[in-house]
């Protein structure tokens, strides 16, 4: 299976086995080996959560809808799912599609008896799942609209920035922010993406530059600290970056350096748009300073692992012993550093979000 296909969704991210467990791509391997790994207990779930090997708001969220299911197979009783929902809840507490798919999913069983639920269950993770392909899709449609403009002004190859990686393998299918990228290729547009590093967990690195060669989109990997300079030489049209939880007033919290790069474009006048599934928009929250941030292990900056040259998987230590590091994971963007927010519904300004989904997202 390559990306190519995948990114066509001829595969997802996760799937049902159809013996009471699911499957998923273990992206803790990546880019050095492709595996999938079985999750049969709720427990799983947890630990494939918590270690990264799903990650990605809309791929958290999808796999705790199935990590539900699982529940409801082993007990459905009030208790077991309460206990259920709470373990795999304290997994991540910045991606809100994490909780945003357990109350769903504890919605869908509280009016059913136990004998009804995992039935239940297992129809609405899969409802959740596939309508985060749709959702990705129709990011897609919308952003390469902008592509066609931007493609339009330069004449020639689009040149994009993206961070970490908010692409397929953060979601079930087509990615949020690599959407649009995808549509562009596949259209025939010329497209050429800046994948950031993106230091600690080089996610950018492992995930994006894997996903964007796999599907053949051209692609060069850079620094971190490089996204400035290359926008001060006139080298990147537009930033596409994703979100793990946008707050009503237009704010983003995505994953840490995000914020960096919206200055950068900010000030050299470069577009910057955040590709946004409405699942992942909290209008509960007034701004961004309200999201909590994940602090993540220490180890995550002071070492590093990586292939050798006789193809060992080695961690090193790039930091002298004993150094403490802070490793926050996420930061917040302010809105008005937003060009624009594209969504499942057309793209809009930050301060348009309320107006636009406030209908029909709990607040």
């Amino acid at each position: 299976m390559t990306l190519a296909r995948a990114a066509g969704n001829a595969r997802r991210t996760i799937w049902a086995t159809g013996d009471g467990g699911v499957e998923i791509i273990d992206q803790t391997l990546l880019p050095h080996s492709y595996a999938t790994r079985r999750l049969g207990t709720v427990a799983d779930v947890a630990e494939a959560i918590k270690v990264m090997r799903v990650r990605g708001a809309p791929l958290i969220g999808a796999t705790a809808a199935y990590g539900m299911a699982i529940a409801a197979d082993a007990d459905p009783s009030d208790a077991g799912l309460g206990t259920a929902r709470d373990t795999l809840f304290a997994t991540r507490p910045t991606a809100v599609n994490l909780g945003w798919a357990l109350t769903r999913m504890m919605a869908r069983l509280a009016g059913a008896g136990p004998a009804d639920r995992a039935a239940l269950a297992w129809a609405e993770a899969e409802a959740i799942a596939a309508e985060d392909v749709a959702l990705n899709a129709a990011i897609g449609d919308h952003g390469l609209a902008l592509v066609e403009t931007a493609y339009a002004a330069r004449g020639g190859t689009v040149n994009i920035l993206t961070h970490c990686n908010a692409g397929w393998l953060a979601t079930v299918g087509w990615g949020t922010a690599t959407a649009p990228i995808y549509k562009a290729h596949a259209a025939g547009i010329p497209v050429h993406v800046f994948v950031d590093e993106t230091r600690p967990r080089n996610q950018g690195a492992s995930l994006t530059a894997w996903e964007l060669g796999e599907a053949g989109v051209p692609h060069t990997l850079v620094a971190d600290n490089a996204g400035g300079h290359l926008m001060r030489r006139d080298m990147v049209d537009l930033c596409i970056v994703g979100t793990d939880r946008t707050a009503a007033n237009g704010d983003v919290c995505n994953k840490i350096g995000t914020y960096l790069k919206a200055l950068a474009a900010h000030d050299n006048g470069v577009p910057f748009y955040v590709a946004l599934p409405s699942p992942t928009l909290d209008l509960s929250l007034g701004s961004g300073d309200e999201v909590p941030i994940e602090e993540r292990d220490a180890a995550e900056v002071t070492e590093l692992a990586g292939r050798t040259a006789d193809g060992r998987i080695e961690t090193v230590r790039i930091a002298p012993p004993g150094t403490p590091a802070a490793n926050p994971a996420f930061d917040v963007t302010p809105a008005r550093l937003v060009t624009a927010l594209v969504t499942e519904r057309g793209v809009f300004r930050p301060g348009e979000l309320k107006a636009v989904f406030g209908g029909t997202l709990a607040a």
